[in-house]
This record gives structure tokens, sequence and C-alpha cells, in this order.
């Protein structure tokens, strides 16, 4: 049996790879410090495996979830948006669960992109941006990140064509860390407006960031909720990358779009996860507070380390990368 095209013209994923060449090393009896995939090794707060545990034994949560979320999720993920952001969404269109944004990044090509179609992809980026680009049967076209714009996109000089369908960016970024202030997407905004684009920002890292360096909301910039989609993720901020738990807001027209091929590919995430995220959202800052530090502490003993062995390096202002 012959496995699909769209399978025999995929690289291997880069994070699999490296889970790979982990464990062998680790077969070998070898003590492997992992320079791969984001995961953090800090324990989820207890409040929300707290709420996990009374969500769990909770017979209503044992039967399918809603597709899109329960209106509960919904509406704290619209909650966190004006309370962090200003920004007012209507959870019942402007809101919708996923699995981890991972799910939900993958996902939106097959909602937007048809075989022939393109979609601006960030150089160094996230791989699933690209990856999820041709599974769809598109093209990804780089959208360099040069080190000498600050890892920022030049968007006059992208390669727009009338095949081009959407606009990818990711900040603070994986794997630069990059950041971006409020002007990067003003511009960016005009940009796909200007070309008739859909805007999808991947915003995983919002709440890592440091010395006084805040992350703006795509969705802060006006009219942007009618063009763009942001995917949010508890993964990263509250150290859930196991539980498989996320969001996407913005565009009601493109998550109707997204909810199209979620319903016919997957029954929602399990709600006594999205409770303990709903625990998340609205739990105390100090978690946030702490994981900052603990962050920043190693950001400055690696970077300072690199630096007296002969490195020139900024420090990050933002995501867990450097």
């Amino acid at each position: 049996m012959r496995v699909a095209r769209r399978i025999e013209s995929l690289p291997p994923y880069l994070f699999a790879e490296l889970d790979r060449k982990l464990e062998a090393k680790r077969a070998e009896g070898v003590d492997v410090i992992s320079l791969g995939v984001g995961d953090p090794d800090l324990p989820t707060p207890a409040h929300v495996v707290e709420a996990m545990r009374e969500a769990v034994r909770d017979p209503a949560t044992h039967r399918y979830p809603s597709y899109v979320g329960s209106p509960e999720f919904r509406h704290a993920v619209a909650a966190f948006y004006a309370r962090r952001f200003g920004v007012e969404l209507d959870p019942d269109t402007q809101v919708m669960a996923l699995i981890g944004s991972k799910e939900g990044i993958g996902h939106i090509a097959f909602a937007y992109l048809d075989p022939g179609d393109e979609a601006l992809v960030p150089d160094p980026g996230y791989p699933v941006y690209g990856v999820s680009t041709r599974l769809a049967g598109a093209t990804p076209v780089t959208l360099p990140m040069s080190a000498e714009r600050g890892f920022l996109p030049d968007l006059g000089a992208a390669a727009v064509s009338e095949r081009t369908k959407v606009l990818w960016l990711n900040f603070p970024s994986n794997p630069t860390a990059a950041v971006a202030d409020l002007g990067v997407f003003e511009e960016a905004v005009a940009f796909c407006r200007e070309h008739d684009l859909l805007l999808l920002h991947d915003a995983a890292y919002s709440e890592i960031t440091f010395d006084g360096y805040v992350a703006p909301s795509v969705l802060q910039v006006p009219g942007a909720t009618e063009l763009a989609v942001e995917f949010g993720s508890a993964s990263k901020l509250y150290n859930m990358t196991g539980w498989r738990i996320g969001w996407a807001v913005g565009s009601a027209e493109a998550l109707r779009a997204l909810a199209v091929i979620k319903t016919n590919l997957d029954s929602g995430q399990f709600t006594a996860i999205q409770r303990a995220a709903i625990a998340a959202l609205e739990g105390p800052p100090e978690h946030l507070d702490g994981l900052r530090e603990t962050y920043r502490r190693r950001r400055d003993l690696v970077v300072g380390t690199l630096n007296r062995l002969g490195w020139s390096l900024e420090p990050p202002r933002g995501s867990c990368y450097v």
C-alpha cells in the first residue's frame, strides 16, 4: 500500500526528530539537557490541578463536550481579553476552544487554502505554519525575518500574488524570541486589508515577557476582528502543555469556517480540561509573576554565560527562547 503523496512530500517533524534523538541518547545512559521543543519543566499551578480533579469527578463532564467550547470557557477567554487587552469579544461568535492551539493552527489551513493557493510564512518560524499549508495542498511562501530587522517582517518586500490567501505572524516569537509593538500589527492589518488576506497570529507566549515589555494583541488594532484570528494557549502560560487546551479568537467569519473543519474531524476538548483552563485564566496573577521571574533568571544565566564565551546576545524580552 502507498501512502498519500501529501505525506511523502513532508519532511520529518523537527521536534519529533529531536525527541527520537533524545530518547536514543537517554537509552545509552546519557544525561541529556534538552534544547528541543519548549516544554515547561515547572508544574501546573495547584489550583488548576484541583479544578481538574473536581471536574473529573462531576458526571456532567463525562459526556461529549461542545464542539466549539463550553459557554463558560468561551466567556472566560473573552473576559481575559477584556481585562488584559481591552478587547471586547462576543463569546458566542468570536471565541472558540481548541485542543491545544497547534490543532487550530493546523486546521485553519484547510478552511482557507485550496490547492494552488499561497500562505506567507515566517522564516525562521514555527514549523506548523508551513506544514499545515502543504497538507492543504497550498504553497508556503517565505516571509523573511532577518536579524538585521530584529526578526520583524518586511511586509513591503513580501512576495504577494493573486494566489496569496493568508499571512502568518507570531510574537513573541518561536524560535527567535522577537517581540513586536502595536505598530507592527497596525502595519500587518493594513497590509492584509489591502491584499484581502486573512491575518493569523500565534500569541502562545503573550504573557511571557520581561524588562517592562508588555505584549499587545493584534486584535487591539481597530478593525482587526474583521480579518484576523489570534491563537492562544494555556500550554506555556500555565505549564499545561500536556493538557491540550487553547483558543482561537477574532473574526467570526473565519471561526465559522474553522468550525466546519473541526466539527467534522473532532468532538471538542474534554469539558473537565476546559474547567481547569477557566481556573487558570481566572486564577491569581502570582503564578505568571513567578513564571516570568524564573524564566528571567534562566535567560540571564544563559545569555550571560554565552556572552562570556564570546557571543554577542541581547537578552530577549519575550518567550522562553534565546
